[in-house]
């Protein structure tokens, strides 16, 4: 990647928080295992499903990022609304109902010895309220407080000395 292209994408803070408030929400997967399971399961970095979700912190976390940067009425903020939109309704709805056919079809494999279907696909209506909310209230002070990850090394590098 060349120094331009890797700048660029240093700066673009609203993908940076987005990304942030997705990696705090699977996170705390593991945190609320660990709590209210009481059991140390680090799977659930890597699956999909449960509380909260880590999608819909992605994509409420981007849209409240460009929201801030560029507006409300902005054309960025209008399409990362609406992927926002789609992704919570997917993630409650249609993922949610793929896995409840996955249970039955895995009660029905049981007679027949077939390996089980994954079934946390989607998430409750809770779950994915629950990552909305974690989106920007990780993004907007992220990016207001600490800026884009170019700007927050550069504050580093003076603040260290380094050029």
């Amino acid at each position: 990647m060349s120094q331009p292209a890797m700048e660029a994408l240093l700066s673009n803070g609203p993908l940076a928080w987005g990304l942030a408030a997705c990696g705090l929400a699977q996170l705390s997967k593991l945190l609320i295992e660990l709590v209210w399971h009481r059991r140390w399961r680090p799977a659930v970095l890597i699956e999909t499903g449960g509380m909260p979700s880590s999608h819909s912190a992605l994509v409420t976390g981007t849209a409240a990022a460009i929201a801030f940067e560029q507006g409300l009425d902005s054309p960025p903020f209008a399409l990362a609304a609406t992927v926002a939109f789609v992704v919570m309704y997917d993630a409650s709805g249609v993922r949610r109902a793929a896995g409840r056919i996955a249970e039955r079809l895995n009660s029905l494999a049981e007679c027949q010895g077939q390996p089980p279907l994954k079934t946390s696909l989607g998430h409750s209506r809770l779950e994915v309220l629950v990552g909305s909310l974690i989106g920007p209230l990780v993004a907007l002070p992220g990016l207001a407080l600490l800026g884009s990850p170019l700007e927050l090394a550069q504050r580093l590098g003076s603040w260290l000395g380094v050029a």
